[in-house]
C-alpha cells in the first residue's frame, strides 16, 4: 500500500493503473445519481488516470478531477484527451488548502479505490460532506474485506468499516458492482459527540486522596496506624467524587477536623506502583480547619499526632504515598525516597499560616542581629528580615540553624557532595538587597532561587512590586514553588532555566527591571543582565575576581556598569553556560598547585625546577595585628600585578621550600620559570591575641625570584601607603566586550568572555596599560592570622 505521493507519482509513471471502471459501475452511477438538469458539478477524489471523471463529463457534469500527482493527471490527459468539461486540480485532500475547489458546492462527489488508502478517513469525508449541494450524494466505491487476499487488505473496508462511514448520513444505499461495494451516501449528519462506556472495567488501581493538614504551629497531622507506621489523613474516593472533598471526607472520618471544600486544593497527583498494580494519589493541601482532634477509628489507628517538618527525615516507618506526600509540599525534608512521578496541578494555593512561637522569638533576634552588624539600614529591609518565615523555605532544617544570622545551610548537593544551593547567611542576604535600593512596587530579577530571598524581595517591593526568579535546577524550581505557595506573598513568578540568559521576556518588563540579584558566584557578567536592567538600577551580584569573590553592586549608565559598592563574600559556583573549572597546574608530585582563575596558565615552565632550588625571601615591614581584614591586599594584588595565580597547598608544608597553612591559597606571580608568593609571619608573640603581630613577607624561586619579589613586595608597600587606610575599594567600571581601549577610562584592564573591568586604584598612574592577558593575573584568598576578620563563613547560594 502506497503511503507518499512519490510512491504514487512512480506508480503513474511506470504506466501502472488500477481496476478499469466496469459497465456495472457506469450503469449504477446513471441510475442512481444522474446529472441534474443545467450546472451538474461533481468532484472526483483521486482521479487518477482519469476513467471515472470523463465518464462522469459524459453523463453531464462539469468535473473537478483532483490528484495529489502530477503524472497522474499527465496520463488522464493522455488517455481522456480532448473534455473542456473536466478542470484537472493538483491537490491534497487530506493536507492541502482547498480554496482550489468550486465554492458552490458540488451535487456528486466520488472516491473509487481511494477511501481505505485516507489517513484521516472522518475528517476528509466530513470537510467532503460540507461540500456538497442539497440533495447531492457521495459515493464510495471500494473492495470489501471477505473479497480480497489477506495480504491485500489494506486496499478494502470490512464490515465494521462500511457501518461505521454509513452511520454519518440520513440514507445509506449499498450496491454491488461486480464484486465492488458502492454506497450512495446523502444527507451528512455527523453525530453529536457523547461520553460512552467500554462496559464493566475490571478494577487495575488503586486510587486514594492524601490530606496535608498543618496546625497554628506550622505542623504537620500523621497518625499512627494499626500497621505500625505513620499515615496521613485519607484513603479512597467513593465512586466520582471530587478528590479533594474525598479528602475532606476522610480528615473528619479519621480524626474529627472539619475543612470546607474550598479549603481543600489538590496540590499534585502521584503515580507508583505497590506489588505490580498502579497507585494513583491526589495529594491535597488543607489550608483551614476546625474542630478538635480526636480519634473516631480507633481500629484504624492508634494515635494521631502533630510533628515539626524538621523532623520528618527521622520518624520511622512512614506509609509510602504518604511519605511522597509530605516530599511534594514540603520537598526535600523525606530524601531517598522510592521513585514515584509526580503530576502538579496549576490550581492557586492560598499561603497556610502557622509557626511556633520560637520562630517568631528567633526571627526578631535574628532581625536585631542583622540591624545591629549594619547590614539592614533601612526599615523595609529589617520588616523583611522580621516578617518573612525564614525557617519555613527550609523545612528539613531546625529553628535554631534557620535563625542562626551567620549560617546558609545547604538545601541541595551534588552527586559528589558539593554545595549547589542554599539559603544564604542573612547579614549577606540583608546587605546585598539593601545595596538594590528598591523603591515600592519595584519588579526585581532574580537570578538563582530557593524562595525565602524573592520572599525578602518582594517584601521590601510591597505590594505594588513583584519578583522574578530563575534556577537551572528544576528541583530549587519546585522547592521554591512549593515554599512560595505555602508561605509567600502571591508576588513571586519562579521559572526554570539558566538565568544566565535573563528572565523570560514574558517576565521581563518592557522598560528593564528595578533591581537584579544574583545569587551564585560568577566569573563574568552576562549581557542579558545588563541589557534587562533600567537605566539608573541596582545590579549585585557575587563576582569573582582571579578568585576572590566580592558581592558588587553596579549601577547601569548606559552601557556602562559602575561599582558602588563591595562586600567580601563568597557563594555556590555557577551551573549551565556560566560553569567553569578555573585551569590549575600542579607542582611536586600534586603537593603544590597555582591556579589562573581568569585565564590559561602562563609562565609556568621550568617551575619545577626552581621549587627544587634556592628560596628567596624578602621582608616587606608591612605588618598587622590579630583580626584584621587583608580582603583590599588581595583584590589590590591581583589586578595590578601581570603573571597572577593563586599558590596552594595540599597539606602544612614548611620543609625548605614553601611555607603555606593547608588550605590557603597565597597570592603569587609567575614569569619566566620563577615564581614569588605573598605571605606572612609572625614577628611578635603575646600573651593576648591583641598583643601580637605579623608581617607580610615574600618567598621567591627561580632565576627571576629576586625581581618578582621586589615587585611583589612594592606591590605590598604601595597597597600600605595608597590604600591601606582610606577608601580600600577601587573605582571599578564594566564595559562591553569589544570595547576599543582608547574608549576605555585609564586603569588597570582584566578582559573577561562578556566584558572589560576597569580597575582604578588610589595612587596608581592615571594611564591606559595595555590591556592584561585574561589569565595574566589570577588570585585567591591569603590565609588569615588567628582571630582575623577577612571574612564572613563562605557562603552558598542565596535562597
Amino acid at each position: 500500500m502506497y503511503e507518499t505521493p512519490d510512491e504514487w507519482d512512480a506508480h503513474y509513471r511506470e504506466g501502472r493503473g488500477f481496476r478499469p471502471l466496469g459497465e456495472r459501475e457506469r450503469a449504477l452511477l446513471t441510475e442512481h445519481v444522474p446529472a441534474p438538469d443545467g450546472d451538474g458539478r461533481a468532484l472526483d477524489v483521486g482521479s487518477g488516470t482519469g476513467e471515472l471523471a470523463a465518464h462522469l463529463a459524459t453523463s453531464g457534469y462539469r468535473v473537478d478531477a483532483v490528484d495529489y500527482t502530477a503524472s497522474a493527471h499527465d496520463r488522464a490527459r493522455s488517455e481522456h484527451p480532448g473534455s473542456d468539461r473536466i478542470r484537472r486540480i493538483l491537490l491534497d485532500v487530506e493536507h492541502g488548502d482547498p480554496d482550489c475547489l468550486d465554492p458552490g458546492g458540488y451535487d456528486l462527489i466520488t472516491l473509487r479505490l481511494v477511501y481505505p488508502f485516507l489517513t484521516c478517513r472522518t475528517g476528509v469525508v466530513r470537510g467532503l460532506g460540507q461540500r456538497l449541494r442539497p440533495g447531492g450524494a457521495l459515493v464510495v466505491i471500494t473492495p470489501t474485506a471477505a473479497d480480497v487476499p489477506r495480504d491485500r487488505r489494506d486496499i478494502a473496508l470490512d464490515e465494521a468499516e462500511i457501518a461505521l462511514l454509513a452511520g454519518d448520513w440520513e440514507t445509506a444505499e449499498r450496491l454491488d458492482a461486480d464484486g465492488l461495494t458502492l454506497l450512495i451516501l446523502r444527507g451528512h449528519r455527523p453525530p453529536a459527540t457523547r461520553a460512552v462506556e467500554k462496559g464493566t472495567p475490571a478494577g487495575h488501581a488503586l486510587i486514594g486522596a492524601l490530606a496535608v493538614v498543618t496546625d497554628d504551629a506550622g505542623r504537620v497531622l500523621l497518625g499512627r496506624s494499626a500497621q505500625g507506621m505513620l499515615e496521613l489523613p485519607g484513603g479512597k474516593s467513593a465512586g466520582a467524587e471530587d478528590l479533594a472533598a474525598a479528602a475532606v471526607r476522610e480528615l473528619e472520618e479519621e480524626t474529627g477536623l472539619v475543612a470546607a471544600p474550598d479549603s481543600a486544593v489538590v496540590v499534585t497527583m502521584l503515580l507508583d506502583a505497590v506489588v505490580g498494580v498502579p497507585r494513583l494519589t491526589a495529594v491535597v493541601r488543607v489550608t483551614a480547619w476546625s474542630g478538635t482532634l480526636s480519634n473516631p477509628e480507633p481500629q484504624l489507628f492508634a494515635k494521631w499526632e502533630w510533628h515539626t517538618l524538621a523532623s520528618l527525615a527521622a520518624l520511622g516507618p512512614v506509609f509510602t504515598p504518604a511519605a511522597h506526600a509530605l516530599n511534594e509540599i514540603w520537598p526535600g525534608t523525606l530524601p531517598g525516597l522510592p521513585p514515584v512521578t509526580s503530576y502538579p496541578l496549576a490550581a492557586g494555593q492560598p499561603p497556610v499560616p502557622g509557626e511556633p512561637a520560637e520562630a517568631v522569638r528567633l526571627r526578631r533576634a535574628m532581625a536585631d542581629a542583622v540591624t545591629a552588624g549594619g547590614w539592614a539600614a533601612s526599615e523595609p529591609v529589617q520588616t523583611a528580615l522580621r516578617t518573612v518565615p525564614r525557617h519555613r523555605y527550609m523545612p528539613e532544617q531546625d529553628l535554631r540553624t534557620a535563625y542562626d544570622d551567620d549560617a546558609a545551610p545547604v538545601t541541595r548537593r551534588s552527586a559528589t557532595g558539593r554545595a549547589t544551593s542554599s539559603v544564604s547567611a542573612p547579614w549577606l542576604q540583608a546587605d546585598m538587597i539593601e545595596s538594590l535600593r528598591l523603591r515600592p512596587g519595584a519588579v526585581v530579577f532574580e537570578a538563582g532561587s530557593g524562595g525565602y530571598n524573592a520572599e525578602l524581595l518582594a517584601q521590601v517591593a510591597g505590594p505594588g512590586g513583584r519578583v522574578v526568579t530563575g534556577d537551572i535546577d528544576p528541583y530549587v524550581v519546585q522547592r521554591t514553588r512549593r515554599f512560595t505557595a505555602e508561605a509567600g506573598s502571591g508576588r513571586v513568578t519562579a521559572f526554570q532555566g539558566d538565568a544566565a540568559a535573563g528572565a523570560p521576556a514574558r517576565l521581563a518588563p518592557r522598560d528593564g527591571f528595578d533591581g537584579i540579584m544574583i545569587t551564585y558566584n560568577v566569573r563574568d557578567i552576562a549581557p542579558p543582565w545588563r541589557e534587562q536592567l533600567a537605566d539608573g538600577a541596582i545590579l549585585v551580584l557575587p563576582l569573582e575576581i582571579h578568585g576572590y569573590t566580592r558581592a558588587i553592586a553596579f549601577e547601569r549608565r548606559g552601557e556602562v556598569l559602575h561599582a558602588r559598592k563591595f562586600t567580601h563574600c563568597g557563594f555556590v559556583r555557577a551551573q549551565g553556560a556560566h560553569a567553569r573549572r578555573a585551569p590549575a597546574v600542579e607542582l611536586l608530585d600534586g603537593e603544590l598547585r597555582l591556579r589562573f582563575e581568569d585565564g590559561p596558565p602562563a609562565g609556568t615552565g621550568g617551575l619545577e625546577a626552581a621549587l627544587r632550588g634556592p628560596r628567596h625571601e624578602i621582608a616587606t615591614g608591612v605588618t598587622m595585628g590579630s583580626g584584621f581584614y587583608f580582603g583590599s591586599l588581595q583584590l589590590y594584588t591581583a589586578t595590578t600585578q601581570t603573571g597572577f595565580c593563586r599558590l596552594s597547598a595540599d597539606r602544612a608544608r614548611d620543609s625548605g621550600t614553601v611555607r603555606l597553612a593547608p588550605g590557603d591559597a597565597a597570592p603569587a606571580i609567575t614569569g619566566e620559570g620563577s615564581l614569588a608568593y605573598l605571605t606572612y609571619e609572625q614577628i611578635r608573640h603575646g600573651d593576648t591575641p591583641t598583643e601580637s603581630l605579623w608581617e607580610w613577607a615574600v618567598h621567591a624561586f627561580g632565576d627571576q625570584g629576586p625581581r618578582l619579589a621586589e615587585r611583589l613586595a612594592a606591590t605590598v608597600r604601595a597597597w600600605d601607603r595608597d590604600v591601606r587606610n582610606g577608601a580600600e575599594d577601587p573605582a571599578l567600571s564594566v564595559h562591553p566586550a569589544g570595547t576599543p581601549d582608547d574608549q576605555l577610562p585609564a586603569g588597570d584592564i582584566l578582559d573577561k568572555a562578556h566584558c572589560r573591568l576597569v580597575f582604578q586604584w588610589p595612587g596608581r598612574p592615571a594611564t591606559r596599560p595595555a590591556p592584561a592577558e585574561s589569565g595574566s593575573a589570577p588570585a585567591v584568598r591569603t590565609g588569615n592570622p588567628p582571630g582575623s576578620a577577612t571574612a564572613t563563613a563562605t557562603e552558598v547560594r542565596t535562597s
